[in-house]
C-alpha cells in the first residue's frame, strides 16, 4: 500500500469507533534476572526487580485501539474480586461514552495470566481462571450492553481466549448483530471449530491457530502452504476473509474475491510477540471503521504488530511510532 495512503488512514484513525467484545484479563509480568539453577529442581532461581499489571485479552484490543487514537467501546466478563477492580482502573482511561464496560459475574475470577521473565526470556507462566460456560442469566445481561453499544460503533472485534463468555449464543448474536447493523466484524479465534465464527468479515488466525483448526502442522514460513491451509479452512467453514498471522514471518491475508496478499514483517527487531494478535486486531478494526479496505487494513495492522514485537510484555503501537516506521520505509525505498 501507498506511505500516503498508511498515513491517510492513520489520520483518520480518531474518528473511528470500535465495539471490542469478548474474553478479558489481567497480565502480570514478573521481571527479574536469574544466574544459578535452583537446587530443589532443575529451574532456574529468578531475583525479581520489578511486576506490572497491564490489561490482556480483550482488554489489551481496548489499549491498542485507545494508543491508535480510536474510541474503544468495551463488553467483557470479569469475577467479584480485587483483580476485577485493578482491571476496571488500568482500562478506565481508555473506555469511550456509552461502553458497556465490564460485567461482574461472582461465580468466576478474574482471569490472570501471569509472566515470569528472565532478563528478556519469558521462563514460565502460570493461569488463573474459569473456563466453564457463564450462565444463562449471564449471557443476557452481557448481550443487552453489548448489542445496546453496536449502533454506536464502526467495527466490532471478537476476542475468543475460550474463558467461557463467547457460548454459541453469545457469539451468533454479536455477529449477526454486527451484520444487521452493517459494520464489519473481525474475530480473533480459539479451538479447532471454526463454523462458530461463520458471519464474522475476517477471522484472524495465527499460525499455530490454524494448525490446530486444519489437524496439521504448516511451517510458518511457507507462505504457499499457509495460503492452501486458510483457503481450506474458508471453504470446510464458509468464512469470507481470513488473515493468518505469522510472528516475525509476516502475515498472510485471503480474501473472499480470491485475492492472496503476503505482507512481510514490518519489525526492525523481534524481542517479544506476546499480544501481537491483540495490536493486529485492533489495528485492523481501527482501519475498517475509518474507511479502509481489507488489504489496507492488514498492511496497517503489519506495521502497528511490526512496532510491539520490538517491546518486551503485552504493548502497544501508537501513530507516532508507525508513522516513524513509515518514515523509515520511505527512506529506505529511495535509491
Amino acid at each position: 500500500m501507498p506511505i500516503r495512503r498508511s498515513l491517510a488512514i492513520l489520520n483518520k484513525l480518531t474518528q473511528a469507533s470500535v465495539l471490542a467484545a469478548g474474553d478479558v484479563m489481567l497480565d502480570r509480568f514478573v521481571y527479574g534476572e536469574a544466574s544459578r539453577l535452583s537446587p530443589e529442581a532443575p529451574v532456574p532461581v529468578v531475583q525479581v526487580r520489578r511486576k506490572t499489571w497491564t490489561p490482556g485479552g480483550l482488554g489489551n484490543v481496548i489499549m491498542n485501539l485507545h494508543a491508535l487514537g480510536a474510541k474503544a467501546l468495551a463488553a467483557g466478563v470479569v469475577g467479584a474480586d480485587g483483580k476485577a477492580e485493578t482491571l476496571r482502573r488500568l482500562l478506565a482511561g481508555a473506555l469511550s461514552e456509552g461502553s458497556p464496560g465490564l460485567l461482574t459475574d461472582p461465580s468466576r475470577p478474574t482471569t490472570v495470566k501471569t509472566r515470569v521473565i528472565a532478563g528478556i526470556q519469558q521462563v514460565v507462566r502460570y493461569d488463573e481462571e474459569s473456563v466453564a460456560p457463564v450462565a444463562p442469566a449471564v449471557e443476557d445481561s452481557y448481550l443487552e450492553g453489548a448489542l445496546k453499544a453496536l449502533p454506536l460503533a464502526g467495527a466490532l472485534t471478537v476476542s475468543d481466549y475460550g474463558k467461557g463468555l463467547l457460548t454459541p449464543k453469545v457469539l451468533s448474536a454479536l455477529l449477526d448483530g454486527a451484520r444487521e447493523a452493517g459494520i464489519p466484524s473481525i474475530v480473533d479465534p480459539k479451538g479447532s471449530d471454526y463454523g462458530r465464527y461463520r458471519g464474522a468479515t475476517l477471522v484472524t488466525p495465527n499460525r499455530a491457530e490454524l494448525s490446530l483448526a486444519l489437524g496439521r502442522d504448516i511451517d510458518r514460513s511457507d507462505s504457499d502452504a499457509l495460503a492452501e491451509g486458510g483457503r481450506e479452512l474458508m471453504r470446510r467453514h464458509g468464512l469470507e476473509n481470513v488473515l493468518v498471522t505469522r510472528s516475525e514471518d509476516g502475515m498472510t491475508l485471503l480474501l473472499a474475491s480470491g485475492e492472496t496478499l503476503h505482507l512481510p514483517t514490518r519489525a526492525r527487531a523481534v524481542f517479544d510477540v506476546s499480544g501481537a494478535g491483540d495490536t493486529v486486531v485492533a489495528a485492523m478494526a481501527a482501519a475498517l471503521a475509518a474507511g479502509a479496505d481489507l488489504a489496507e487494513g492488514a498492511a496497517l495492522a503489519s506495521l502497528a504488530a511490526g512496532v510491539v514485537v520490538g517491546k518486551v510484555g503485552t504493548a502497544t503501537a501508537s501513530p507516532d511510532e508507525i508513522r516513524q516506521s513509515l518514515a523509515i520505509e520511505e527512506i529506505s525505498a529511495k535509491p
